[in-house]
């Protein structure tokens, strides 16, 4: 799968990269050769949505599970949110103990995003000269304390640091005026019932949170980044803002692209996520924004948790922890929704591959099969069909909406830089990943 589309082959590669893209009988005589018949030859894939944890929180996921999970699922490179590790990327002091923690650990590439959280705008400069890809902030409580949310005077004080830094802004986009309005109606409601929980944080706040950072975007002229886009409502938003030629980018999610409320039963939290799972026509809508490039990429949100924090208040949706963990399942997840609406793997090389390596600032060496670009390839077989089983789980913890669904599209290989780190299944002992570092000259 190249830029320029799908073209039987070979890939040449040397020191770690792509040196050409050629005709398999063009492949000189001393190469060492692998052959994958007629398998998919995809570009590493790139999720620059990832809760990795790790350091303070690992026992919910560390560097080494999180990389394996990506690796399994044909990730080269993954971009660390800044918030669940304590402590938490808003300061340069503590992007050096994560990268600390990173090393040796890694299977595959990662770099990392910083946060901004109250107080702490005499770091975002810092943070960006230290090397953070961009920067991260709620709008609502994030569900942990280390990572505070951000008001409108916040945001003011630091987004002028922001966008003379050129690096984007990445928002949670939920509006806690509207958030506010739901608890007092829903006191006394069943939440064990997924209704309930849908109803405690309606379509309107997404809605409401987009109109109010596209203003701010607006004055300030800054890179925005929406992401997990949850609602359709928020499309035709979006599409104003792009046709202002305000610089605005969206992502959405496996979970909202295959699973539907409809079909979430009592109790059943391992679908908690924040914003949540909307209904079926509500699904559609976002695939009609992936046709349409609306919404830009597909990432994962792999926000991962220990069990008993899954089954807080014995499937409670109220006290149970939002988050979906999915790195290793998020190709099959997209590919079979895709295929059968009439979407090509072009298409996800583009969601998964292409753009958000863009948005990360590596896209001159992550993300594409072309000549010059590091030597990331997943061996992809489309057709194969699989049961979601707790041993295809390979983050921390065999948590997963998905347990029991039947699957398109199996990972067979992945190399990082040339070098293989996945084969059916079985992983390479050695950490081969590391931070990568973007010129930003």
């Amino acid at each position: 799968m190249t830029p320029h589309g799908v073209r039987p082959g070979a890939v040449l590669v040397d020191a770690e990269k792509i040196r050409a893209v050629v005709a398999a009988d063009e492949v000189p005589a001393d190469a060492v050769r692998e052959d994958f018949g007629d398998l998919a030859l995809l570009p590493g894939l790139v999720d620059t949505h990832v809760h990795i944890n790790e350091p303070g929180r690992t026992e919910w996921e560390g560097f080494r599970t999180a990389t394996q999970a990506a690796a399994a699922g044909g990730y080269t490179m993954l971009v660390d949110m800044p918030l669940n590790c304590i402590p938490a990327t808003t300061s340069v002091e503590a992007l050096s103990a994560k990268r600390n923690a990173a090393s040796g650990q890694c299977l595959v590439d990662w770099t990392a995003w910083g946060g901004v959280v109250q107080g702490n705008t005499d770091q975002i400069e810092g943070l960006a000269g230290a090397g953070v890809r961009g920067f991260k902030c709620f709008l609502v409580p994030s569900g942990v304390d280390e990572f505070t949310m951000v008001s409108e005077a916040d945001l003011r004080r630091a987004l002028p640091h922001i966008a003379k830094s050129g690096l984007p802004l990445l928002v949670h986009a939920e509006h806690p005026d509207v958030i506010a309005k739901t608890p007092s109606a829903l006191r006394d409601a069943d939440w064990r019932q997924y209704p309930t929980y849908l109803r405690s944080r309606p379509a309107e706040a997404e809605v409401a949170a987009i109109e109010f950072m596209v203003l701010l975007c607006r004055e300030y002229k800054f890179r925005l980044h929406i992401v997990h886009v949850a609602t359709g409502l928020a499309l035709e938003i979006l599409r104003s803002a792009r046709a202002e030629r305000l610089d605005i980018t969206a992502e959405t999610c496996p979970h909202y692209l295959h699973l539907e409320a409809e079909s979430i039963p009592d109790g059943a939290t391992q679908f908690k996520c924040a914003p949540p799972i909307r209904s079926h026509p509500n699904r559609e809508r976002l695939w009609e924004g992936l046709k349409d490039g609306t919404i830009d990429m597909i990432v994962s949100d792999h926000s991962p948790c220990p069990p008993e924090m899954k089954q807080a208040g014995g499937g409670n949706f109220r006290d149970a922890w939002g988050g979906i963990a999915s790195l290793c399942l998020e190709l099959p997840v997209v590919w079979s929704e895709a295929r059968r609406r009439g979407f090509s793997l072009n298409d996800l090389v583009r969601w998964m591959a292409e753009a958000p390596a863009q948005l990360a600032g590596c896209d001159t060496f992550k993300g594409r099969i072309e000549p010059g670009y590091d030597a990331d390839l997943v061996v992809f077989d489309p057709e194969a069909e699989f049961a979601v089983t707790p041993d295809r789980l390979y983050h921390r913890h065999p948590v997963s909406p998905y347990l029991g669904e039947k699957l398109c599209g199996l990972v067979k290989r992945t190399y990082l830089r040339g070098r293989e780190v996945l084969r059916d299944g079985h992983f390479q002992r050695e950490a081969l990943g590391r931070e990568v570092f973007v010129s930003r000259n």
